[in-house]
């Protein structure tokens, strides 16, 4: 408990916070949005992981890091997905608290300071930002993906046992040591849906606070499609049915009331 306190004294008086950026053919936002990041209060390092892309973003990234020491750029030598990206940017963090950041402008960084609040109070191990929950600012797209979200969202709930009401949101921020300390197999967009099984399964504190949510169209970029949603029916399945807590996590990581208990270290499916 007095590793927790000083940890939490050290989140709200100190640079705490790691910033991971997946990024993908976004020449056009990359550093629009890694400005935006840089003001954020307690920031502690910004990584880009660049996924092979094919413009000009990996020559951006490069720059970015140069013109700003809190700045790192990664290389994936092959192009992977959104979840290999994060993966390859989660492993290198050092912060307290760790919040993915897409690369677009559809999320604005100047509301991460909400999403990591609860965190940094020591209320939170793991915060979502939901489009959902209380509306915010919000550009009116596509109907069949507000659907398809509603659907993923209430079937990972169904199964999660945990009410949340945007799975698919791309402000998720945790405690550094838990998800530094997960077993990420999923490709694709998957993270969304693996993350949200393997934190349920931990039983840690998860809030959710709105956040705004300003939508590309697939002319300016979108990426996500139809078969990114078939692949989330079968994670859901998947991560909540057949794999435990011992194959979610290389180390069972501290959380705000202690370490995880008997009842949630055995390696049966989440019921």
């Amino acid at each position: 408990m007095r590793l927790l306190a000083r940890r939490k004294l050290a989140m709200m008086t100190g640079e705490c916070l790691s910033v991971v950026i997946p990024a993908y053919n976004e020449e056009a936002t990359l550093a629009g949005v890694v400005q935006r990041v840089l003001a954020v209060d307690c920031l502690q390092e910004v990584v880009i992981v660049d996924d092979c892309s094919t413009d000009k973003t990996a020559a951006m990234a490069d720059e970015l890091a140069r013109l700003y020491p809190k700045v790192r750029a990664i290389h994936r030598p092959q192009n992977g997905g959104k979840t290999e990206a994060l993966k390859t940017g989660f492993a290198v963090t050092a912060g307290e608290i760790v919040i993915v950041q897409d690369a677009d402008l559809e999320y604005d960084p100047a509301e991460i300071g909400d999403v990591i609040a609860p965190i940094r109070e020591g209320q939170a191990d793991v915060v979502y930002g939901s489009r959902f929950l209380v509306r915010k600012a919000a550009r009116v797209l596509y109907f069949y993906h507000y659907l398809a979200n509603k659907g993923l969202t209430f079937l990972s709930n169904l199964f999660t046992n945990i009410n949340l009401t945007d799975v698919e949101t791309g402000y998720k921020a945790f405690r550094g040591e838990i998800i530094r300390s997960m077993i990420i197999t999923s490709s694709g967009f998957g993270f969304e849906i693996e993350v949200t099984a393997k934190v349920a399964k931990l039983r840690c504190a998860i809030y959710e606070v709105p956040i705004s949510y300003h939508g590309r169209t697939y002319e300016e970029g979108k990426k996500i499609g139809f078969l990114d949603g078939v692949a989330a029916l079968w994670y859901i399945l998947k991560f909540n049915l057949l794999c435990g807590l011992k194959d979610s996590f290389r180390v069972l990581p501290l959380q705000r009331g202690g370490f995880a208990g008997p009842r949630e270290a055995s390696n049966k499916p989440n019921q």
